[in-house]
């Protein structure tokens, strides 16, 4: 209990919850739909820092999890009637499974060769996936409108979706949290700084990668369940888009890897950035090139981040800011 009194889990909790209400008092669709992917990333962002921020292993296939569990998700929704909750139950669980098979084995590698072979799972699963003809091959699969009712029709069930993905967004940042306070986090950052010196002091590298790697897959699996529910259909290239994964990569180095806020805040910043872009008749064709050359920037004049900045001009600062 000591540690919920500590003001930076609160700090971030407060900021994602006052702004994750807002489209309830406005009531605005438009408003919502934003929200939804700003949260979504806030997730998504906050899964990947722990392994790329805690342990320091890029991975540009993260989004691997996101399609594994939305698939096997929509799959149960839409072909046997699946509620919502169970079908996430199985997104996350199958992401879950996907991770501590894949970490035994690529976790072995380190730097470029890892970040390689993240790309390389997320291509031979797009592969799979469309050659597997129960879950719909290239055109994917779609869910019938009727499917809606048990929620209370299309309306509530955007809304459900909304607040799902929100709880799913807090329940992200906890854990987080936790894992970072944890004696099971110190070990990760040790595996981050030098990991051949952790293993010498006692860490057990392997695995503590390969139950890093596990948590880091968890969320993202029932996030793709929701977002692919809500839309009511799902393609390979949507459920494993690499671009996604990059831009995920821009939002913890943005924001901070390695702290709990970082991701929190790079999602919202590069959110509206990206918004900005796609309304943009020069820039909307070059959005991956400006998130290249956005994240190219940041390694160069502010590696650690906003919030590591930040945390770096106060020591009152540092004491608030996770």
């Amino acid at each position: 209990m000591k540690r919920l009194r500590f003001p930076g889990l609160w700090i971030t909790l407060i900021l994602v919850i006052g702004v994750g209400i807002i489209p309830a008092i406005n009531g605005s669709a438009s408003l919502r739909e934003s929200m939804f992917t700003i949260l979504m990333s806030v997730a998504l962002a906050s899964s990947l820092n722990i392994i790329l921020g805690y342990t320091g292993y890029v991975s540009f296939g993260h989004i691997v999890f996101f399609g594994v569990g939305g698939y096997l998700g929509f799959y149960v929704i839409s072909q046997h009637g699946w509620n919502i909750l169970p079908a996430m139950l199985v997104g996350g669980l199958s992401a879950a499974i996907l991770a501590f098979l894949l970490g035994a084995t690529v976790l072995r590698l380190r730097g470029a060769y890892f970040a390689l072979a993240t790309i390389g799972i997320n291509e031979a699963m797009r592969a799979l996936v469309i050659n597997i003809p129960i879950l719909g091959g290239p055109v994917g699969m779609e869910m019938h409108f009727s499917e809606y009712k048990k929620y209370g029709g299309p309306m509530q069930a955007l809304w459900m979706v909304y607040w799902s993905v929100l709880i799913v967004t807090v329940l992200t940042i906890v854990v987080s949290y936790y894992v970072k306070k944890s004696k099971f986090g110190l070990g990760l950052m040790a595996i981050r700084e030098d990991e051949d010196a952790a293993e010498v002091m006692g860490v057990v590298a392997p695995r503590a990668k390969t139950w890093a790697y596990v948590l880091s897959a968890i969320f993202p699996g029932i996030i793709g369940v929701l977002f692919f529910f809500k839309n009511g259909n799902i393609e390979p290239g949507d459920a494993f888009r690499l671009q996604f994964s990059i831009e995920l990569i821009v939002m913890v180095m943005l924001g901070g890897a390695g702290t709990v806020l970082g991701p929190v805040i790079g999602s919202g910043i590069y959110q509206q950035l990206r918004k900005v872009l796609l309304t943009s008749p020069i820039f909307k064709n070059i959005q991956l090139a400006v998130a290249g050359f956005l994240l190219l920037l940041i390694i160069l004049f502010i590696p650690s981040g906003a919030v590591g900045w930040l945390r770096s001009k106060s020591v009152k600062l540092r004491r608030v800011l996770e």
